[in-house]
């Protein structure tokens, strides 16, 4: 950025690159739509007025945001390499995302890190990288890898971290474990992302002191509130697997509370949704027909993103700021009718920028023991812990049955086995247990996306589909299957880490679809996603039971 050309430019003594003209501008620094024309030199916005130049981008009376901010994303999470993640957020407006490779991370380490840094570096969108706090999440499972204080350091001056990534360890910063302080005390001065479902007061208090400054886990209106209060910043999630803004706005408008401190996220969200809906363009749009001021929900989805993690001259449609626009034929509807980024369309930036090479230890990452017919064997219990699912969330409810009646609910097809199978390391840990409210019918289900520390997680009504299952995901290195009756339906190869897939955009949704087809007409319940629903049961930091490759988690 010439300073120079931009003071020339504003001051008329100079022609701008590119003037957009005929706009309604959606100012979300001072909640109003105003008109004028909007002047871009060297990629940035040099003024808002009166501007004139040969290259003129006529808006027609169209609504003109600034871009819109995911401000807590998984990339990995989407089954998509960046460059095809990122393509499908421009495509909808998204022109900034804050990432969190813990996923990769907790597969390779450090070097997962740098993979996605790398692959992102040259894309036209501002791709920033909260590090992984956690990996492993918990003492309660084995990953890929474990990333100390020490590991991290590397990343900590890069011009693309903005900070620490989401603290899943809630009981290790209570009690001020040196392990978790040092991470804290390495990243103070940037942004320290949190991680807290459900938490109780006392645990609410000592988690805010430390410093730590978002939280995106919040499934009722009652939970955002008491972090708000605590002075925290709420990120409302809506992805593929947790739908949390409706009880949230809800409560917000009801309320009337101030959103300066609200913005809008996906966390999860699968490559097909987000092709299909969007991403925080869906958020603005649920957010304005549940009652929230359309100005308001704008500014969630830009300034607010921007302020909350410290991005400058982001998120904002004024001199100064970085030109990223987009044009919208309905205000209410979000319909996005194209996107600029440093004042360039999207569409003339599609093509990819050549990318590196992918390292060997990360296309080839599952290694399985041997199997055997007794390696799924439920333990001999008196009474059973049961992880039973919950529709269009990620918490789940732990039930007690007794061991006749859960023969009786096998039998009948009500109860699931579940097992976790360590996969990073061959070392033969598998935790085995029983699942309810998934619905799947003759069959099993396999896939290495379990978060956070992508073992290989397995779900069946039999042990024979389950086994087969596995060695599938062993023979192609990765991602998900659907085996019935002795013989596999379909699988989707993500043989990046055994969470990305190699493919593009056509290929991948494709293969998405057909799996999700064949999941629901193997029963699974029709009210949850079949994948991300499933990957999340071995996340051992979210209520209220999961299970690792240790065995049954009660996690409060």
């Amino acid at each position: 950025m010439d300073r120079q050309h931009l003071i020339e430019t504003a001051s008329g003594r100079r022609q701008p690159d590119v003037v957009f003209k005929n706009g309604k501008i959606i100012q979300v620094l001072t909640g109003e739509i105003v008109t004028g024309d909007i002047a871009i030199c060297d990629g940035t916005i040099a003024g808002v007025g009166c501007y004139d130049c040969p290259n003129i981008v006529d808006l027609e009376g169209r609504y003109v945001s600034p871009g819109f901010i995911n401000a807590h994303c998984h990339v990995e999470s989407s089954m998509a390499l960046p460059e095809i993640y990122c393509k499908e957020e421009l495509r909808s407006g998204v022109t900034t995302v804050i990432t969190d490779p813990h996923e990769i991370a907790n597969v390779a380490g450090s070097a997962g890190i740098q993979f996605m840094l790398d692959r992102s570096e040259h894309l036209p969108i501002h791709y920033y990288v909260q590090v992984p706090s956690c990996v492993p999440s918990t003492p309660l499972e084995h990953a890929g890898s474990v990333l100390k204080a020490e590991d991290l350091r590397q990343f900590l001056h890069h011009p693309r971290v903005t900070g620490l990534g989401e603290m899943m360890d809630a009981k290790g910063v209570v009690q001020c474990r040196p392990d978790v302080m040092e991470k804290l005390t390495l990243f103070q001065g940037k942004i320290l992302d949190g991680h807290l479902p459900s938490a109780p007061q006392e645990v609410l208090q000592s988690y805010c002191v430390a410093g730590i400054a978002t939280d995106h886990e919040s499934v009722a209106f009652e939970e955002a509130r008491a972090k708000l209060r605590g002075g925290m910043a709420v990120l409302i999630r809506e992805g593929s697997g947790s739908k949390n803004l409706e009880a949230i706005v809800k409560g917000v408008v009801k309320e009337g509370l101030d959103t300066a401190r609200l913005a809008f996220c996906t966390d999860d969200k699968h490559l097909l949704d987000i092709h299909n809906e969007g991403t925080i363009r869906l958020c603005i749009q649920r957010a304005i027909r549940l009652g929230m001021n359309a100005i308001t929900a704008y500014q969630l989805a830009t300034i607010n993103a921007a302020r909350i993690y410290g991005l400058k001259r982001t998120g904002a449609i004024a001199p100064g700021y970085r030109a990223d626009l987009v044009v919208l034929d309905s205000l209410e509807d979000v319909t996005v009718r194209d996107v600029y980024f440093g004042g360039v369309s999207v569409r003339e930036l599609d093509r990819i920028p050549p990318m590196p090479a992918i390292p060997e230890n990360i296309r080839h990452s599952v290694h399985l023991p041997a199997l055997g017919e007794d390696s799924l064997v439920l333990p001999d219990q008196k009474r059973y812990r049961v992880i039973r699912m919950v529709e269009n969330q990620i918490i789940t409810q732990k039930v007690e049955v007794g061991k006749e009646k859960v023969q009786r609910l096998m039998q009948e097809g009500k109860l699931l086995k579940i097992a976790v199978i360590e996969r990073h390391h061959a070392t033969g840990y598998i935790g085995v247990g029983l699942l309810d409210n998934y619905g799947l019918k003759n069959g099993a289900i396999a896939t290495t996306v379990a978060h956070d520390s992508h073992n290989l997680i397995l779900v069946g009504d039999n042990d024979r589909d389950m086994l087969l299952a596995a060695r599938e995901l062993s023979r192609v290195q990765g991602g998900y299957t659907l085996v019935r009756e002795g013989k596999v339906q379909a699988t989707l190869e993500l043989p990046i880490a055994g969470l990305m897939s190699d493919r593009g955009l056509p290929e991948l949704t494709g293969k998405i679809q057909e799996l999700t087809h064949i999941a629901y007409s193997m029963g699974v319940n029709a009210k949850m996603d079949p994948f991300i629903a499933l990957s999340f049961l071995a996340l051992p930091v979210i209520p209220e039971i999961r299970i690792t490759d240790l065995g049954l988690v009660e996690v409060e």
